[in-house]
């Protein structure tokens, strides 16, 4: 576990540590899936498959084959498969298009850190290290089961991270004269801001992981959990000082 600086930051970004000498390999998806939005509104055809629910069980759903394949469906029929969903998700689970569901399937080899974030917007741990960090008393851990074929004796225990959407970037983070989003699908399209900022008045005060709702590919943590895997000796990802401000 690595501080890429010393910072007086309350928040920062998690991210895989290249350094840190781990050859961990996953190749996987989640069981399910949203598909993506054709928009009458802003001609957009898009999908972002950042937001995503490893405890969502989709096996009460009459069609699931609806959310098997990765597709664009016009707004109406995204919009029915998000009704079927809906009551089926935790609190505080906001959907876009390409929402994931249920386990990440796939395979998985390689010596791995405690910690493992494999794209920017998952989060795997180990359990052991889970159950430490529970421990802890850290807010808002929820670990969750993966479904990973690993191609080796020794393998970890290697469990996702359920991240709600909360918080976003602060308005002097966007360029000026930003288009607002789009009042029918919600999309933004602004790439993320190579410098964060985050808006201290959307953070949560219960929580010490979770997901922009914005740019929910950046995951962040309180201090308090840095402190907490330095302190224990966690390994596998960095973690990268936010500023914050208020509007």
């Amino acid at each position: 576990m690595k501080q890429t600086k010393h910072s007086l930051a309350s928040y920062f970004r998690i991210d895989e540590d290249r350094n840190e000498g781990h050859t961990g390999h996953v190749d996987g998806s989640h069981r399910w899936k949203l598909p993506g939005i054709i928009c009458p509104a802003c001609k957009a055809i898009w999908s972002s498959g950042s937001k995503a629910y490893p405890s969502v069980d989709l096996t009460p759903v009459a069609s699931l084959a609806d959310f098997e394949q990765a597709r664009p469906e016009p707004v109406d029929e995204y919009e029915r498969l998000c009704e079927l969903v809906r009551p089926l998700l935790p609190q505080g689970a906001m959907l876009e298009p390409g929402a994931r569901f249920g386990p990440i399937m796939g395979k998985a080899q390689g010596r791995f850190g405690q910690l493992v974030s494999p794209v920017p917007w998952i989060l795997l741990i180990q359990r052991d290290a889970l159950e430490k960090l529970q421990t802890e008393g850290l807010r808002g851990l929820k670990g969750c089961r993966t479904d990973l074929r690993f191609r080796q004796r020794a393998s970890p225990e290697l469990l996702e991270l359920e991240i709600l959407p909360v918080g976003r970037v602060h308005l002097d983070s966007l360029p000026p004269n930003h288009e607002p989003p789009c009042p029918r699908c919600g999309r933004h399209g602004i790439p993320r801001p190579r410098e964060l900022l985050l808006d201290a008045s959307t953070l949560p005060s219960h929580l010490d992981l979770f997901r922009l709702e914005d740019y929910s590919s950046v995951i962040v943590c309180t201090q308090r959990f840095v402190d907490t895997c330095e302190r224990l000796g966690l390994d596998g990802v960095v973690f990268h000082p936010l500023p914050t401000q208020m509007p």
